[in-house]
């Protein structure tokens, strides 16, 4: 049986960062994850990004940072490359595991995004946990979005990305992570991708399905797909990285920022937890 997990914890500056700490939770996501594997590849992915989620270290989730009011506004998405089914929630405030939510709306409703007070109400109905503000560190983050993608051993691949954003930005403000396509993707017939950098970019480059459609009609095999993928966030005056896998399990984590925190066990079980 071909699997394969990588996961991120968000690109961007080597700076106010405890590494120790974002390498012990990335090795804790990757192995929750990769057992959650025996189950399914969607069940892999919610259960790394949880715990990314539940650690405080990155922003998304607890450490979510807050906007230019001082709120925190989260956003998350998940995705099945077997009939490219997908959830997501945006700008939400006092759902703990905004990926659960994602997750919920996929399984349990005929839409792809709920938004605000309708995706908590939601929530609440699902009976999901809520927190109270308190519950959220709410403050500045030098880390950032985290994802992650996987194979699971019957070849089907998933995506999952949660966020708090970035630090100031305008209430009501959604970026990438929410939005299929943008925030990320998955195709059995490809691949699955999470982003993590400037929304903005991300969207306008529909970066994550970019990288499929290259595999897809131009016959680009994963490494180089998502590099040439990436190439175009600098075009627009961005920055950013990805974690990648493919139908047969090859891994791709490109990035072009100072630091890139990611950890990854391809199909051959090789495993790998870095940070620049």
């Amino acid at each position: 049986m071909t699997k394969a997990i990588a996961l991120h914890g968000g690109a961007g500056l080597a700076r106010r960062a405890d590494f120790d700490a974002c390498r012990k939770v990335l090795e804790q996501a990757l192995e929750a994850g990769y057992a959650a594997l025996e189950k399914s590849s969607l069940d892999a992915v919610i259960a790394a990004v949880v715990i990314l989620e539940d650690s405080g270290v990155f922003n998304a989730g607890r450490g979510s940072c807050t906007t230019s009011e001082g709120r925190v506004e989260m956003d998350a998405s998940v995705m099945g490359g077997t009939d490219r089914a997908a959830g997501a929630v945006a700008c939400v405030s006092r759902i703990r595991n905004p990926v659960l939510a994602a997750h919920a709306v996929m399984q349990h409703t005929k839409h792809v995004l709920l938004a605000g007070d309708g995706a908590e109400r939601f929530a609440r109905q699902k009976r999901l946990r809520q927190v109270t503000a308190s519950y959220f560190t709410s403050r500045e983050k030098s880390v950032g979005t985290v994802g992650c993608v996987a194979l699971d051993g019957d070849g089907r691949l998933a995506a999952a990305t949660s966020t708090g954003g970035y630090a100031g930005k305008l209430p009501g403000r959604v970026g990438d992570s929410p939005l299929i396509g943008a925030g990320n993707y998955a195709d059995d017939r490809s691949c699955a991708v999470s982003g993590t950098g400037i929304g903005e970019m991300f969207i306008r480059s529909s970066l994550p399905h970019n990288v499929s459609a290259r595999m897809l009609y131009r016959g680009e095999p994963l490494g180089s797909a998502a590099v040439r993928a990436l190439a175009e966030i600098p075009r627009l005056k961005g920055r950013g990285g990805l974690v990648a896998v493919d139908r047969r399990g090859k891994v791709a984590m490109p990035f072009n920022t100072q630091v890139m925190y990611r950890a990854a066990i391809d199909s051959r079980g090789k495993r790998i937890v870095s940070i620049r």
